[in-house]
């Protein structure tokens, strides 16, 4: 069976950035595909490229065995592409924006009117589709773009952040629309920094960090590599790093410990990888009161995507963005102080 979507050995610069260095995948029909990552990583412009809206350095990328790169034009037709951030005329109604859209798709006149009833419905859009998207919450534009994204019926659906800025139950209205169409067989390619939906709906991930995939499978598959529970251990609100070293060396001795990683984004505190035992915590706390270290906080828990962040990359994905967003604004105020 062809394949989804391949990408292999995508590279894309911008000037002196280097957005992505070097990104495969690969995606099968009729499953949802996350790539989960910071802001920054690299998530929009592969899907840029995908898309063709961006034109790779180097690399290869088809789409139902289409190359993008030799024939854009047809690989368009097999994709549907629902940006991050939503671009809806006020003025229009949903009914016609959607005429709108089949307008640029060059849907056959006779298929239009079937094509936008069909992509209301399955959106839940009957009771909005005829007022104007000026008067739509949050959500109901989302549901909206969604429908102009699935109006061509694609083989593939690629979307940027989803849900990013929608209430829980907008979210939740999305997952279950998103589920629906994988079971009918549409194959799904979603960026997402929220740990909880690419684990809710993806059936298999790729974490990406700087421009490169650093872990690809099942989200059972990557927890269970993390290899154990995870403990989450604050020797104080505001630990020193000389005794979180203090305690990273005495806790590294214990045979059920195998891994320790210092985190100074989060006050020094230490994250481990521990073989699953009842008495854990237990034992270090009592290694601790021994060695005289305080206990702030301690907590011990399954393995989430955010540990196998963490165990690939040495910090959160919550660490990542937060960096990133720093980075940002320190590059904004050098420019600012610059004029």
């Amino acid at each position: 069976m062809t394949s989804a979507v391949v990408i292999e050995k995508l590279q894309k610069r911008y000037g002196s950035v280097e957005a992505v260095r070097d990104v495969s995948l690969q995606v099968e029909p009729g499953e949802i595909f996350g790539l989960l990552g910071p802001n920054g990583a690299g998530k929009t412009t592969t899907l840029r490229c995908l898309c063709t809206l961006a034109t790779p350095d180097a690399g290869r990328i088809e789409v139902s065995g289409i190359s993008v790169l030799n024939q854009p034009k047809l690989a368009r037709q097999k994709l549907g592409y629902v940006a991050q951030e939503v671009a809806l005329d006020k003025v229009l109604t949903g009914r016609e924006l959607l005429q709108l859209q089949a307008a640029i798709y060059h849907l056959p006149t006779n298929q239009i009117k079937t094509q936008i009833d069909r992509a209301i419905a399955l959106l839940g859009l009957e009771d909005w589709a005829d007022k104007r998207t000026g008067t739509y919450s949050g959500g109901l534009k989302k549901r909206l773009d969604l429908a102009a994204g699935l109006l061509h019926q694609p083989d593939v659906l690629v979307l940027d952040e989803p849900t990013v800025g929608l209430d829980i139950e907008s979210r939740v209205v999305v997952w279950q629309f998103l589920r629906k169409l994988r079971e009918g067989g549409t194959t799904i390619l979603l960026t997402s920094h929220y740990l909880e939906e690419v684990d809710a709906l993806a059936d298999r991930v790729a974490i990406i960090d700087r421009g490169v995939v650093i872990a690809t499978g099942t989200s059972a598959e990557l927890k269970d590599r993390v290899g154990g529970d995870r403990v989450t251990l604050r020797i104080r609100e505001f630990t020193d790093l000389g005794e979180a070293e203090q305690a990273k060396a005495l806790l590294q001795s214990m045979p059920f410990v195998q891994e320790v990683i210092i985190n100074p984004a989060q006050g020094n505190s230490l994250n481990l990888v521990v073989t699953p035992q009842s008495d854990a915590l237990i034992t270090i706390q009592q290694s601790l009161q021994q060695a005289e270290l305080p206990i702030f906080g301690i907590s011990q828990s399954r393995p989430s995507l955010d540990d196998v962040y963490l165990a690939a990359t040495g910090q959160t994905l919550l660490d990542a963005e937060l960096a990133a967003t720093g980075a940002r604004d320190l590059k904004a105020e050098r420019k600012q102080n610059m004029r």
